[in-house]
């Protein structure tokens, strides 16, 4: 039996749901409150108990999430138990990618949006597997590549050894963690040297430029100085066209359902591989009409006249491309923004940076921590922090006052920021709608 503490995080949920494929024992352990990634866990059948550390039992195979310190009931029940075979997660996984040919997709941001694309082209050549940070996940025996999202946190990914690697951006982020941008800067440095074959980063970022890589490596971006570039970009409210180019000469032509540069980053990393790998370009660009969004990437929703934009955006730069698309799709509407942050340490660190990103909305709500590690650092500040640097910004409080509140907004567009839970009030506005 496989044992996950935390089994509703994304990573352990897409992980849970890889071995469930494989057909393995499946269950876990999480808080009761529902999170987005339980759902397809309930459909296939895996048990989700309350935290208890009489959850653990002999023999069991126990993967610990990354929230959970050691000190947690349940890992030290795991710990304790001389019959468990414990792993933390990245480790699991680390050792599960050594069986596939393995692709990290690894960067600050867009790294969900990456994997996504890259498991529904890959998809098209190959039997492919995925770990993606929305809480998908797919594995089969048969499978040749495996598509992994990579996460930097505490240097996780040197758990990693891929073939191939896709690095979106590299800015300073879980600064918990990480002494200053060099320090960060070094992770990626350290992780390039894990990788096998071929590295494709983006050259339009000014740290991903500093990298010193060893094996083949190709730079992408929007400047015609990188590897690969788009050029003759066309694009609507909806979707965007380009042309790729390498090194001067045309490669192909696609449609993707995406807008915002950032997005168009994401596909471009895709499509660099996928050239390199030598696949057809014509079955490559016909992939990406079936490109779906990953959840909470960017969800857009309308109830009648009313715009509901569910985003994970919990890094100010993340924030500020959020709203900028929403501000270019929906020229005509009010945007709100309802902001709920993760980590107490990267809202004081951050601070000026989340003020002038939120301040691209008209109207701004803040909501309060609420994740069992959101404090684990010893930063103890709450979302007044954050409100008081902004004098128009509100504290919304997350119960049906609030959603009462953003209701009065019928007609705009409410843009709900937060790699939390803030899809639950969202779901409240609507039921009032």
């Amino acid at each position: 039996m496989y044992y996950f503490i935390g089994i509703k995080g994304t990573g352990m949920a897409s992980l849970a749901m890889m071995l469930h494929d494989l057909g393995y024992e499946v269950c876990g352990s999480d808080l009761t409150k529902h999170f987005f990634t339980e759902d397809e866990l309930v459909e296939k059948g895996i048990k989700i108990l309350p935290f208890n550390k009489d959850n653990i039992k002999d023999n069991y195979t126990v993967i610990i999430g990354n929230a959970f310190l050691e000190d947690f009931e349940e890992v030290v029940a795991a710990r304790n138990n001389k019959t468990c075979t414990c792993y933390r997660y990245h480790e699991f996984l680390g050792e599960l990618m050594k069986k596939y040919t393995s692709i990290s997709v690894c960067g600050s941001h867009g790294k969900t949006t990456t994997t996504t694309v890259l498991k529904t082209v890959l998809s098209k050549f190959k039997k492919t597997g995925y770990l993606i940070g929305d809480g998908e996940g797919f594995l089969a025996q048969d499978s040749e590549y495996l598509c992994v999202e990579s996460c930097e946190f505490k240097r996780h990914f040197l758990a990693y050894h891929p073939e191939y690697a896709i690095i979106t951006n590299i800015e300073i982020d879980h600064i918990d963690y990480f002494k200053d941008e060099e320090d960060y800067f070094s992770a990626y440095q350290q992780f390039v040297s894990n990788v096998g074959k071929a590295v494709f980063y983006c050259g339009d970022d000014p740290w991903c430029q500093k990298l010193k890589i060893d094996c083949e490596h190709f730079s992408y971006g929007l400047n015609e100085n990188n590897d690969y570039y788009i050029c003759n970009f066309d694009n609507t409210n909806v979707d965007s066209s380009f042309d790729m180019m390498f090194r001067g000469e045309f490669v192909a032509r696609y449609t993707v359902p995406v807008v915002g540069d950032h997005m168009l980053l994401d596909v471009l990393g895709v499509l660099s591989l996928a050239h390199y790998l030598g696949f057809d370009q014509k079955i490559v660009a016909d992939s990406l009409h079936e490109f779906v969004g990953p959840k909470r990437r960017n969800v857009i929703e309308e109830y009648k006249d009313t715009i509901f934009v569910d985003d994970y955006a919990h890094h100010p730069t993340e924030v500020r491309v959020t709203l900028q698309a929403c501000r270019k799709r929906f020229p005509s509407k009010r945007i709100v923004a309802i902001f709920k942050p993760h980590r107490a340490s990267r809202v004081k660190y951050f601070a000026k940076q989340f003020v002038e990103a939120l301040e691209l909305a008209d109207d701004i709500y803040l909501l309060d921590f609420s994740s069992i590690d959101d404090k684990q650092d010893g930063t103890d500040i709450d979302i007044s922090y954050l409100a008081d640097m902004i004098p128009h910004a509100n504290i919304l409080p997350e119960d049906d006052i609030g959603a009462e509140i953003l209701s009065e907004y019928k007609g705009q567009c409410l843009v709900f920021m937060s790699s939390k839970d803030i899809y639950n009030i969202a779901k409240k506005v609507k039921q009032l709608l």
